[in-house]
């Protein structure tokens, strides 16, 4: 190998070799190793064997192990390279900083990309009017669809005290890499996740926070964190409507709410206080989700299928049509997810329906609402301009 030949400085493999460096991405930046200044040598010797140094962005980078397989296996690929070797260093502190200002490009700190009257991104806002409608478990599968249409999907699980989201997608003891004072949300099944559990010191440590310290929170999660360009961001919010539902809703105005509830009457009417907070946000609420719907059974006899309404009937429509008489405009109910041992043993085992069970009758009917949400355009109904009236 390379430690015992001489590199060839002007071998015809290093163009190649090059060029195949930059269809490589780094796993949690997603932009190419190259661009970002990560490739700090490339030697080839007279034997056709690639020595590629690789610096991280820290010394502990979670993922350098995917680094590596990648970068040996694109290296590989080039017709007459023999062997490849990966060595990996780490970046000074001034190539970090020359990292961040390249990815902030220019943007000022703890400002909310989001936010900002020329962002793209459709920011959707999962709420409930309480705990335990399967909330989260509807973000995450709802998320995991988009990302499976080809949608570049960011996942916020913005339920402080409550925090689910990683433990759902098996990444519960993951933790983000820091760049500087700038944050990497931790890639995880296409998307990018991130989590107040992944910043605690520990899984089991108790948040106890109140207000001030939560609005802190939130604008680190949404300013500091490098989330790169999104088609959809995603949030799972604490379910009721105190104080991160406010902060978030002055934060990000432009968000758009979904609704979740289950059929039972109680569910219903506190699911449409939730939706009446966001409108007093002046965040539009886009529908209304019903899950644990009802429950699917085969007849062992006629093989015909059988709803069983454990839960009730009619709660989700009734929280549509209550919202949309108390808002003015049509909220419709956008879906109803059946009540499916699947999905709730998937949430689990970090191994959500939509991926491991796609023709179950509920991860159908997520990827249905999926599909739905992205048929929607970017119109202006609804949304804040930025504009107000000029003096005279």
């Amino acid at each position: 190998m390379l430690d015992a030949q001489t590199p060839v400085l002007d071998h015809p493999l290093l163009p190649p070799v090059r060029e195949a460096l930059t269809r490589v991405d780094d796993p949690e930046i997603k932009k190419p190793i190259t661009e970002l200044g990560m490739v700090a040598a490339v030697e080839v010797d007279a034997a056709g064997h690639v020595r590629v140094e690789v610096l991280l962005t820290v010394s502990g980078c979670p993922m350098k192990d995917t680094l590596t397989r990648e970068v040996t296996a694109a290296v590989s690929a080039v017709e007459g390279v023999t062997g490849v070797r990966v060595d990996l260093g780490v970046m000074s502190d001034a190539q970090r900083v020359a990292l961040r200002e390249q990815l902030k490009g220019g943007q000022t700190d703890r400002e909310i990309p989001f936010a900002l009257p020329g962002s793209l991104t459709k920011v959707i806002a999962v709420a409930s009017g309480k705990g335990g409608v399967g909330k989260s478990s509807v973000t995450v599968n709802l998320a995991l669809s988009l990302a499976a249409a080809g949608r570049s999907v960011g996942l916020l699980d913005a339920d402080i005290y409550g925090h689910s989201v990683p433990a759902m997608l098996g990444i519960a003891d993951a933790k983000p890499t820091s760049v500087e004072d700038m944050i990497l949300p931790v890639p995880s099944q296409g998307l990018k996740v991130m989590s107040i559990g992944m910043l605690k010191p520990r899984r089991d440590q108790v948040i106890a926070w109140r207000g001030p310290i939560l609005d802190r929170a939130l604008t680190q999660m949404l300013a500091d964190v490098y989330w790169g360009d999104l088609d959809y961001l995603l949030l799972d919010l604490p379910p009721g409507t105190g104080d991160v539902a406010i902060s978030l809703g002055q934060k990000l105005p432009n968000a758009e709410v979904l609704v979740v509830t289950t059929p039972q009457a109680a569910a219903a009417e506190v699911a449409e206080r939730a939706g009446t907070m966001a409108s007093m946000m002046n965040q539009r609420v886009i529908g209304v989700v019903e899950n644990m719907s009802y429950l699917a059974v085969t007849c062992p006899h006629c093989g015909e299928e059988q709803r069983h309404e454990v839960f009730g009937h009619g709660g989700g429509q009734d929280t549509a049509d209550g919202l949309t008489t108390r808002l003015g405009y049509d909220v419709p109910l956008l879906a109803q997810i059946p009540l499916d041992p699947r999905l709730r043993a998937g949430g689990d085992e970090g191994l959500p329906v939509v991926s491991t069970a796609p023709d179950q009758p509920s991860a159908r009917a997520l990827a249905e609402l999926a599909t739905g949400l992205d048929r929607r355009g970017r119109g202006l109904l609804g949304r804040q301009l930025g504009l107000a009236p000029a003096g005279r």
